[in-house]
């Protein structure tokens, strides 16, 4: 009896023993990153990219590749414009103007997108009769959504709000349908038997299962919303709805002012990148981190 139970208790140190080797295997280290591989591997990349990108326009304004030089300022030029529009304070209007009319449309495409998504995933009716039209919807270009909006709800800022939701909500629904649809059965069986059903199993189940499509849509929804934008204030402007980033462009055409017109296109490129890199980049990070895909970076 001894010798078994001592059998026993050997049995049961080995399998401790291997139960803490395997969770020391799936933990994570939290260690700091050094700041000189955050440099290197972080902002590294992307400056110098940016330094390569300048140098190929200025080489291509030095050496003469167009013939016209009006049609493509150098780099110097551009940075005076946008020089000249920071000390007359207008150039944070720009930009904020633009942004707000984004971040508050792509909010309300949130919040309709979201829903709309879910009950096209879970009720098999609805996703019959919407899904081809959603997709349909997504491969729309924005541009085409400016005229009707404008004969609808005229010159203002509900115009510019109805074509970033027309834009924006498909990409979100549509995200969030192939995040549900790739949830797993057993994690819709387990919820059930835990008496995680109806809201409660969409809230503590399904979407969090949902999270690696839903923000790949959110993010998609983004990009439409801020093109949809972008052609809103170009196509349909008007003094009383101020100046954003797409008008700064239509103006700068108007004006044959290339250097105005690259001002512009510098401004839309630097607030993209900026969202991407302050919101969606970190979301889709801890998104993929929490899920073990994504053991640093």
């Amino acid at each position: 009896m001894a010798g078994t139970d001592t059998a026993v208790q050997d049995g049961g140190s080995d399998l401790s023993g291997l139960e803490a080797g395997l969770d020391a295997l799936e933990t994570v280290p939290a260690a700091r990153t050094p700041v000189r591989r955050i440099v290197r591997e972080k902002m590294l990349p992307p400056l110098l990219a940016v330094v390569l990108v300048l140098g190929v326009w200025q080489g291509l304004v030095s050496f003469r590749f167009v013939d016209d030089p009006t049609k493509l300022p150098a780099p110097a030029a551009v940075w005076q414009v946008l020089r000249q529009a920071w000390l007359k304070g207008e150039l944070l209007g720009y930009i904020w103007t633009s942004v707000s009319r984004g971040l508050l449309g792509f909010l309300l495409a949130l919040a309709l997108g979201t829903p709309l998504g879910l009950l096209v995933a879970r009720v098999r009716f609805v996703r019959a009769a919407i899904s081809p039209i959603l997709s349909g919807l997504q491969s729309l270009p924005s541009v085409a959504w400016v005229p009707p909006a404008v004969l609808w709800l005229g010159l203002n800022n509900k115009m510019m709000y109805a074509v970033v939701l027309l834009g924006a909500v498909p990409s979100i629904a549509n995200g969030l349908v192939s995040g549900v649809d790739q949830v797993p059965p057993l994690f819709l069986r387990a919820g059930r038997t835990l008496g995680a059903s109806g809201l409660k199993g969409i809230w503590h189940v399904t979407l969090p299962a949902a999270l690696p499509g839903y923000v790949a849509g959110l993010k998609q929804g983004w990009a439409f919303s801020w093109r949809s934008l972008m052609a809103a204030e170009i196509i349909a402007s008007f003094p009383d709805l101020g100046v954003g980033l797409g008008q700064l462009l239509e103006n700068g055409r108007n004006a044959s002012d290339t250097a105005m017109v690259f001002e512009a296109i510098v401004l839309i490129l630097a607030v993209g990148i900026a969202v991407d890199l302050l919101l969606f980049s970190p979301l889709e990070r801890w998104v993929l981190r929490s899920r073990g895909l994504l053991v640093r970076g």
